[in-house]
């Protein structure tokens, strides 16, 4: 077992107080690291670093082609390892082996797309349209780096979420504390490991661990942290909204989801029932624009059900590390109890589980926090499995009677992160689409997100946005300059409102 360090100032420290702590596998409940426990001490310690290596050192005075070196030099280690860094996720997470190594490599690709971003952010002067005069003035617009960027990530993409949240703060100049999720802190760790071989200035990166409630209420708060971004519940999103509140931090949040997945009665109906269980219970239904509301045409409900449902009571449930593993466990026992709570609720209010419904067990599974992927149908919009983001392999199904009914019951909700139309007839998916209150809709298709587009949420899913220009732009300043170049003071009659001017100033 491995034991592990904080990466701090450009040191790797033990928390002040010496305290640690375990990280567990959820596939069998061995620890499979020894992780430090910051204190508050510890978070100021990575906050003041941040803050003298944005207010002092070298990396915000970078050219953008500089850090893009040092970036893209972090990009080709990850590329190298990818196997060893799928399986350490696969450990920390409890994700299949196939859903860490395909974050492995999206975290290599993404990363080195957040290299190329860093070449195009060299605070090039913008003219401003109707505001350039030749001899009088010249007006326009630069991008700066916002400072100090607190990251906070969760556990279901511990890998991924860590290379979303630096990428792009770092690309722009910007000095970062980043706090991976308590469950699965390891890669975060590893990742420092990085940062620290590239040679990165000391106090750029910056990666601590340790109880979410202390650390965040410190990076919250902090006078000198510019910025924060987080991804993770709605619940924990409004809090540190509100916290940032007293300092007028910018925010960046990637909160919860409910995506609502309609299909139409013209959808092809295998790519659909595959599609909608790709939707809802890829990675166990821990991703936060899962496709967890279902709904389906009255008319071809009972067959989409029969038909799905077999196919989920074939699903290969056991250990992550097997290839062959479809359905590994969720993150902790904690989560476990919390999916199968939901569950339970399911069935008290009136929903019924058409399979699963309750723990997996038998063999190994006894060991780990398994649960069984659960169908529910006669569920209704009010119920809370329709509302309340579950965050396990739980799927809810709703009836329509007619496409409005579905595109109302759809926009009821709280969340607008994700949503999805399976249809044959592409303009009319296109329609409904344009009417959903989401920020990403897929057509025939779910979890397909890339770098070079923005993602993000509507409602309360988030505020801002990740990935392509607008996510850049999330870490910068905009700075406008009036620049005058009129050099005579008859040029400026303005002035005259307040000032007399006098013969001297006439040429």
């Amino acid at each position: 077992m491995e034991t592990y360090k904080m990466y701090v100032d450009g040191t790797f420290v033990d928390a002040e107080n010496g305290d640690c702590y375990n990280s567990i596998n959820p596939f069998n409940g061995e620890a499979i690291a020894k992780i430090p426990l910051a204190s508050v001490g510890d978070v100021n310690k990575a906050v003041v670093a941040a803050r003298n290596a944005f207010d002092h050192g070298p990396w915000p005075r970078m050219s953008g082609e500089e850090r893009s070196e040092f970036i893209g030099k972090a990009a080709a280690i990850l590329k190298d390892r990818m196997k060893e860094f799928a399986r350490l996720e696969s450990l920390d997470s409890g994700g299949t082996i196939n859903k860490t190594g395909a974050d492995a490599f999206l975290a290599s690709r993404q990363l080195a797309f957040f290299s190329e971003q860093a070449k195009r952010f060299n605070e090039e002067a913008e003219p401003i349209d109707g505001m350039m005069r030749e001899g009088r003035s010249f007006n326009y617009t630069i991008r700066e780096p916002m400072g100090v960027c607190a990251q906070i990530i969760p556990w279901n993409f511990p890998y991924m979420m860590a290379i979303w949240k630096l990428g792009p703060a770092l690309a722009t100049g910007n000095t970062v504390v980043l706090k991976p999720a308590s469950d699965t802190p390891v890669m975060a760790l590893e990742l420092a490991k990085v940062f620290d071989e590239v040679g990165f200035p000391p106090g750029v990166v910056n990666i601590i661990s340790g109880p979410g409630g202390v650390i965040g209420e410190v990076l919250t708060t902090h006078p000198d942290v510019d910025k924060i971004a987080f991804t993770g519940s709605t619940e924990v999103g409004r809090e540190i909204m509100a916290k940032a509140a007293g300092t007028l931090k910018k925010v960046t949040l990637e909160c919860g989801g409910k995506g609502a997945n309609i299909i139409l009665d013209d959808a092809d109906l295998d790519i659909a029932i595959d599609g909608s269980i790709w939707a809802s219970f890829y990675h166990q239904g821990q991703v936060c624009e899962s496709g967890t509301r279902l709904m389906l045409d009255a008319r071809g409900h009972d067959d989409f059900i029969e038909q799905m449902a077999e196919k989920l009571k074939a699903m290969q449930i056991g250990d992550p590390l097997d290839p062959a593993t479809q359905l590994g466990p969720v993150v902790s026992q904690r989560q476990m109890e919390s999916v199968l709570n939901y569950i339970e609720i399911g069935k008290q209010e009136g929903a019924m589980a058409r399979c699963g419904g309750g723990r997996a067990t038998g063999g190994d599974l006894d060991k780990g926090a398994f649960v069984q992927p659960t169908l529910f149908t006669g569920v209704t919009n009010d119920m809370r499995i329709a509302r309340d983001e579950i965050f396990g392999p739980v799927l809810g199904v709703l009836k329509y009677d007619s496409v409005e009914d579905a595109v109302d019951m759809a926009n009821d909700s709280i969340f607008g992160l994700s949503a999805g139309v399976w249809s044959s007839d592409i303009e009319k998916a296109k329609r409904i689409a344009s009417r959903l209150r989401s920020g990403t809709i897929w057509i025939n298709e779910w979890h397909i997100l890339s770098e070079k587009a923005p993602f993000g949420g509507y409602k309360q899913s988030g505020v801002g946005r990740e990935f392509g220009d607008e996510g850049l732009h999330e870490y910068t300043e905009l700075k406008t300059l009036y620049v005058d170049d009129a050099k005579t003071r008859k040029n400026k009659p303005w002035y005259d409102m307040v000032v007399a001017r006098q013969k001297t100033d006439a040429v």
